[in-house]
């Protein structure tokens, strides 16, 4: 009885007599894909998907009459996951697919063909869960999903002598139905099947070679093997996630994932789900930083703001003096290379070496009326005591010159036209590209403004 307990009996059981006859899956979940038939007898089915190509997976109702009432004439939600299949990779599930975002900037592992689907609705994707699509469907309705798995097996395989083994993935449906206060958090259904993919037109060649393996065989041998089925029935299972290693999952209820409305109706992933960019200017990096005597609560703060939000359940029992602490080793096998050598230099303040510094005054318009004062002094021979501030440019331009510009001294944007400097004879000489990158770091300019010809905004004068 516990042998046929295992999910990858559950086809076969069915069949046989039992009493829990009335245990009927409400749902069933077809993909339109190939099994492979060099898959032993009694072992879980393996389909072969190329990457980036659109697989339907059929939402069919397989409700008995009577059952689940409640949902009848009522939409039902389902969330497709691309998961691990091995449970070592699934311990490290969340390092494994932050390295694979750091490669792959922007790229999501799991998108739903939209123009191709059928009878899906409310589309929702979350970019901190590239893995994942969810929508809602009617079960009296023709239904179909038409999924791309964009990661190929072999990108979370180690190089080994004679090639490369692809690890198998699972695709996952869970479904779940709307409760009294209208969120879909209530669990009616889960299956999944496993699956490996393979660069464009691999999958293809690796079902033709499986085939052809198995035509050298024996008859007898054959008799050992399932045969091949033009499309791949999922299994049921437990819903996910059934461990705590769930990707990027800060929830402890068995599927919140999706439940709020907050997140983005099938967008682009945002700056969170691509490669760390540069953020602000830099001006404030000084109170960003994490002092030892930070509690729990500021330390989780702290990792928020900083972009670590899902390493803060990891830290959620961490003040600022234990994060401080850790070494650049120790962060980097906790988060993994490319999130680990980021949180050490944010925690060690490291900032990027601007490109090139300029040291900027406003003049002050009394001194303009009395006389011109000298710009490489301090002050002016009436008194004036002048400010710097600093600049700070990231890229060698114009534009990052009028934005620096418009940040230190509050000035709208959009009311900067031209930004030109003061030449010889009193000249003004557009700053381009060229101008800046030929500026001399540590440069000291007075500035000030005038109207523009057409009275909408103004000019900046570097002198």
């Amino acid at each position: 009885s516990d042998v046929l307990a295992l999910p990858i009996f559950k086809q076969e059981d069915s069949s046989l007599p039992q009493e829990n006859e009335t245990k009927h899956p409400p749902f069933q979940y077809v993909m339109c894909a190939a099994t492979s038939p060099a898959v032993k007898l009694y072992d879980e089915t393996l389909t072969y998907l190329n990457q980036g190509q659109s697989y339907e997976i059929r939402m069919l109702d397989n409700r008995k009459a009577g059952d689940i009432p409640e949902i009848n004439g009522k939409l039902v939600k389902s969330i497709i996951r691309v998961v691990f299949h091995d449970r070592r990779l699934q311990y490290t599930e969340h390092q494994q697919l932050e390295g694979w975002k750091w490669n792959r900037p922007g790229d999501r592992l799991l998108d739903l063909d939209i123009p191709m689907s059928v009878g899906v609705i409310d589309i929702k994707t979350n970019p901190s869960q590239l893995n994942a699509v969810e929508f809602l469907w009617d079960p009296t309705k023709c239904t179909s999903a038409f999924i791309q798995v964009h990661c190929i097996s072999t990108e979370f395989t180690p190089r080994k002598h004679g090639g490369e083994k692809g690890v198998p993935f699972r695709i996952q449906v869970d479904t779940f139905k709307q409760t009294e206060n209208g969120e879909y958090t209530d669990h009616l259904h889960s299956a999944s099947c496993q699956i490996k993919v393979f660069k464009p037109k691999g999958a293809d060649r690796k079902q033709k070679t499986d085939r052809e393996k198995m035509e050298k065989r024996t008859a007898h041998e054959k008799e050992k093997y399932q045969p091949s089925y033009d499309t791949t029935v999922l299994t049921e299972c437990s819903p996910w996630p059934d461990t705590p290693t769930t990707f990027v999952s800060n929830s402890p209820a068995p599927a919140p994932t999706f439940t709020s409305a907050q997140h983005n109706t099938y967008s682009v992933p945002d700056s969170n789900s691509s490669s760390p960019n540069h953020q602000g200017d830099g001006t404030c990096q000084g109170a960003g930083d994490l002092h030892p005597s930070a509690t729990i609560q500021e330390t989780q703060q702290w990792l928020l703001k900083h972009r670590f939000s899902t390493y803060t359940r990891l830290f959620s029992n961490f003040s600022g003096a234990d994060l401080l602490k850790l070494t650049r080793e120790d962060l980097v096998q906790i988060c993994g290379p490319a999130d680990g050598i980021r949180l050490y230099n944010a925690l060690k303040s490291r900032s990027v070496r601007p490109r090139l510094t300029i040291y900027v005054c406003q003049e002050p318009l009394h001194s303009i009326q009395l006389e011109r004062p000298d710009a490489g002094s301090g002050d002016s021979s009436n008194g004036a005591i002048y400010v710097y501030h600093a600049i700070y440019l990231e890229e060698m331009a114009a534009a990052e010159v009028t934005r620096k510009l418009a940040l230190a001294f509050n000035i709208p944007l959009h009311q900067i036209n031209q930004v030109y400097r003061q030449g010889p004879t009193g000249i003004h000489i557009l700053v381009s590209d060229q101008m800046v990158q030929n500026f001399q770091d540590e440069s000291c300019f007075l500035f000030t403004t005038i109207k523009a010809e057409n009275g909408e905004g103004f000019h900046i004068i570097l002198k």
